[in-house]
């Protein structure tokens, strides 16, 4: 019989009300020791799915009054017997009651243990389990989108079906090689080949969206740059909705990576304002400067602002062509003042041009489009079900370089017994993905990283 266990289910801070979960074949017994309900009823009698109003006590000692709602096993979160003490939420008030339930039977849970227990209880697979530590981190509609998609089972019903597909293939192999006496169809080498070849297109289309799944999640770093007041910092300013960065009109006023996550469109940027570009004597520019251009370099997006109203000169032109072969957007600021700005140089040599007025906030929706095909979110479907973190992405790339050897095996003439290997390989890693073959070391590392109640 596993342990009861116990943990405070809400944030570590002051708010309305603060749950402590307890959960386990001794759940409500445990709660009865510290609950007294208004109507005298022990939880123990009590049906699943009911809320009881009453007090908890610490001995004699009343400490709050709460609600106790009663789960019971399968029906539940973890799949065991649970029961949630809300309280009001006060830090000492929520404290002092897990302690008392501590002191009355069950232990303190582990990181990740409630989910874990879910797992291991068939209540959730592995990457529905994983899911819901992407929807208390998610950042934006999208990643909260994608987060649920998991949880909802959509990607474990990706996997499962694609590791049916080729379950029946190495199936059909092991018993034509196993019993070559029985009146079996035999294996056609052409048309195995072509099911393969469909399967590794497959497999590459959710590692694809995985990867860039990987973006709407976790952000990508971005930096804008530029010569001396062109409106870079206005810009920041304006994607941030605060005032991160000092606007004036005095050139190179910015002589230091000023950075912000912010939400454009449905890409989290984690952005990084910069010192203007340009050759200058001055050595605190300089340094500024030296940084800009390692930010530049080492980014997964680069925001290149011109100003409309002047002339291109040999620092914008020095700019793009250091930026011209890297993932980036050319953004004409000052759009609402007279042109002077050769616009047509820029585009020729940047694919991707908008034009904006970051004073006037105009424009700023046409970037954040750009941003979206650029990075290629824009076509990705979250409610589709996506990978969600680079654990499952292993899984599904390993598996792809076991389907690309089997029909490399069965391409060359190689025996079926080899292929076979190969496909029994590639069903492990997709079972290793959803949790119905895995290991205690991953299991552990998975949960690892959960917070405590959850």
């Amino acid at each position: 019989m596993a342990d009861t266990i116990a943990a405070i289910a809400t944030p570590q801070a002051a708010g309305g009300i603060g749950i402590v979960r307890i959960s386990g074949d001794e759940a409500a017994a445990i709660a009865d020791r510290v609950f007294n309900s208004a109507d005298g009823k022990p939880l123990t009698l009590s049906k699943g799915y009911t809320a009881h109003y009453g007090y908890v006590y610490d001995g004699s000692d009343k400490i709050d009054e709460a609600i106790a709602l009663v789960f019971k096993a399968p029906k539940s979160y973890t799949g065991e017997d649970v029961v949630e003490l809300s309280c009001h939420g006060g830090l000492y008030i929520i404290r002092r009651v897990l302690r008392t339930v501590l002191k009355n039977g069950a232990r303190i849970a582990e990181a990740g243990e409630f989910t874990r227990r879910a797992f291991e209880n068939g209540k959730k697979s592995l990457t529905q389990a994983e899911a819901v530590m992407e929807i208390i981190s998610a950042q934006g509609e999208q990643a909260a989108r994608a987060a649920m998609s998991a949880l909802d089972g959509k990607i474990t019903s990706k996997i499962s079906a694609l590791t049916k597909k080729i379950t029946s293939y190495a199936s059909h192999l092991a018993a034509w090689a196993d019993y070559p006496e029985e009146d079996l169809i035999p294996v056609d080498n052409a048309e195995l080949s072509e099911k393969l070849g469909e399967c590794i297109k497959e497999i590459k289309k959710i590692i694809k969206d995985g990867d860039t799944g990987k973006i709407i999640r976790d952000g990508v770093d971005t930096v804008i740059v530029g010569k001396p007041n062109v409106g870079k910092s206005t810009l920041m300013n304006c994607l941030a909705g605060c005032e991160r960065s000092i606007v004036t009109n005095i050139a190179g006023t910015t002589r230091d990576v000023v950075e912000e996550k912010v939400v454009v469109g449905d890409v989290i940027l984690r952005l990084a304002d910069t010192a203007g570009i340009h050759d200058t004597v001055d050595p605190i520019e300089n340094i500024g400067i030296k940084r800009a251009k390692d930010k530049m370099n080492s980014a997964g997006l680069i925001i290149a602002v011109f100003d409309n109203s002047s002339k291109l000169d040999d620092d914008d032109k020095s700019l793009i062509e250091n930026i011209k072969d890297l993932p980036c957007i050319a953004v004409i600021n000052k759009n609402d003042m007279e042109s002077r700005l050769d616009c047509k140089y820029i585009q020729d040599n940047i694919k991707r041009t908008v034009f904006i007025s970051a004073k006037d906030e105009s424009g700023i929706d046409v970037l954040g489009s750009a941003i979206s095909e650029l990075l290629g979110v824009d076509g990705l479907n979250p409610a589709d079900g996506i990978l969600s973190n680079e654990r499952q992405l292993n899984c599904c790339r390993n598996c792809l370089k076991m389907l690309e050897e089997a029909k490399y095996a069965l391409d060359c003439g190689i025996t079926l017994d080899a292929v076979n290997v190969s496909l029994d390989s590639a069903i492990a890693y997709l079972l290793e993905l959803t949790g119905e073959r895995v290991t205690d070391i991953v299991t552990d590392a998975v949960f690892h990283n959960f917070c405590v109640g959850k």
